[in-house]
């Protein structure tokens, strides 16, 4: 995708810790980029104003792809991209790419998918009509499965 198709994007500048002796952001930290991002997305959408929890509903990481096209360095401000692409009926997947900071510069694509649960132990349970509607509301478009197909 195009850095412009993303509406949210959230900057951060790259820290010492995060990098290898070479200056090179270490490859999971890109996984704590997006868990950065997707707490300022959340942000972003109102999910967390409006939900009767503080912590906001209860998502667990299914599945995660990060394909890394070209490397972040030390000190380098980038831009860490998402947008809700779709919601299941337990589940939500969430694009997501970064970038070097206001360029279409990228530097790694992915992809989570995190499912909704009731408990725990992790008991898939239906993604509740508030959140999908904070989704669809931020992103202007229907992002339910169901819908979607309609």
């Amino acid at each position: 995708m195009a850095r412009s198709d993303f509406r949210f994007f959230f900057p951060k500048r790259v820290r010492y810790a995060e990098c290898d002796p070479q200056g090179i952001v270490f490859n999971s930290r890109y996984l704590e980029y997006l868990d950065i991002g997707i707490t300022e997305y959340w942000r972003a959408t109102g999910i967390y104003a409006q939900s009767p929890t503080p912590m906001g509903p209860d998502f667990h990481v299914a599945r995660n792809l990060v394909e890394y096209r070209k490397p972040v360095l030390l000190d380098e401000m980038i831009d860490i991209c998402l947008r809700c692409s779709r919601i299941g009926s337990s589940s939500m997947t969430v694009d997501f790419e970064i970038h070097g900071a206001g360029a279409d510069d990228l530097r790694a694509v992915g992809q989570q998918v995190t499912v909704n649960v009731s408990e725990a132990r992790g008991a898939a349970a239906p993604v509740p009509d508030w959140v999908a509607r904070c989704f669809e509301d931020y992103e202007g478009r229907s992002l339910r499965a169901e819908k979607a197909a309609a």
